[in-house]
């Protein structure tokens, strides 16, 4: 489903854990900074950077399939280019059908992929673009 509206918002937060692909390891970057306030509000937070082994204390991994299935992940935050992203919800519906998780794909401000969203919402995923999970979190965690 398309997600556009506070009660799908407040729906795809209430996931548990959230894999982060294109997660930083620089303090001060977005993708390193949004991840790290996730973690602090009670988030699992599982990093997907092919370049870092570790990022806030946590094993990062090279791609989203190389995530074990051990981790059960609800959300697939986005800090990649937007045309990078058709891939990465692929990836994601992949995921959601061969091992059962992920719920929801959300694609960070300023990163969009209509295409991608279609798919997704297609194959039963919560698809959020052009939103800060940061700044959605802080205005509408009760």
């Amino acid at each position: 489903m398309l997600v556009t509206d506070d009660d799908g918002l407040r729906s795809v937060l209430d996931g548990e854990t959230v894999a982060v692909v294109g997660c930083s390891t620089t303090a001060g970057k977005a993708a390193h900074d949004i991840p790290a306030y996730l973690q602090r509000h009670g988030y699992e937070v599982v990093p997907v950077n092919p370049f870092a082994d570790e990022i806030l204390g946590e094993t990062a991994y090279d791609s989203l399939a190389d995530v074990p299935e051990s981790i059960e992940i609800d959300t697939v935050d986005v800090f990649r280019p937007s045309e990078e992203t058709g891939d990465i919800v692929d990836a994601a519906i992949e995921r959601h059908e061969s091992v059962g998780d992920v719920s929801a794909v959300w694609l960070q401000l300023g990163i969009t992929n209509d295409a991608a969203g279609e798919r997704a919402a297609e194959a039963g995923l919560d698809f959020v673009q052009d939103k800060c999970m940061k700044v959605e979190h802080a205005r509408l965690a009760d």
